[in-house]
């Protein structure tokens, strides 16, 4: 298989797992979705309202010059987690976007039920 043909066969799999979890989750004004999103480059995430379609608070990796690894994403969900607080936010339903939740996107997991938000 050619390198075409298999990065597209894993985008395929990442978007109906994306749409089978979004089929199950939604969030509130009180209690919003995180999603997360991340690039070879950076992470980055954002708290969303489903119901009025706002975006509560976001991270941007790529904005604060943070690498898309470990130590990044650790890094990006304390600044995240102080938005939420800010915004009054102590609990979210946490949407891996379609990724695997190891790695990276375990890491942010983490650093956010250390910060005190509950997942």
């Amino acid at each position: 298989m050619n390198r075409a043909k298999v990065l597209a066969k894993k985008s395929l799999k990442r978007q109906k797992r994306k749409l089978r979890i979004r089929g199950k989750i939604s969030g509130t004004a009180d209690f919003p979705r995180v999603s997360v999103f991340k690039s070879n480059k950076f992470i980055s995430a954002q708290a969303i309202d489903d119901v009025k379609g706002n975006t509560l608070a976001h991270v941007d990796g790529s904005a604060l010059k943070i690498a898309s690894n470990k130590e990044g994403a650790v890094k990006a969900a304390e600044v995240f987690a102080t938005q939420l607080k800010e915004a009054k936010i102590e609990q979210v339903k946490f949407d891996k976007n379609g990724y695997q939740y190891h790695g990276v996107v375990k890491a942010f997991a983490d650093a956010l039920r250390d910060s005190g938000i509950k997942l």
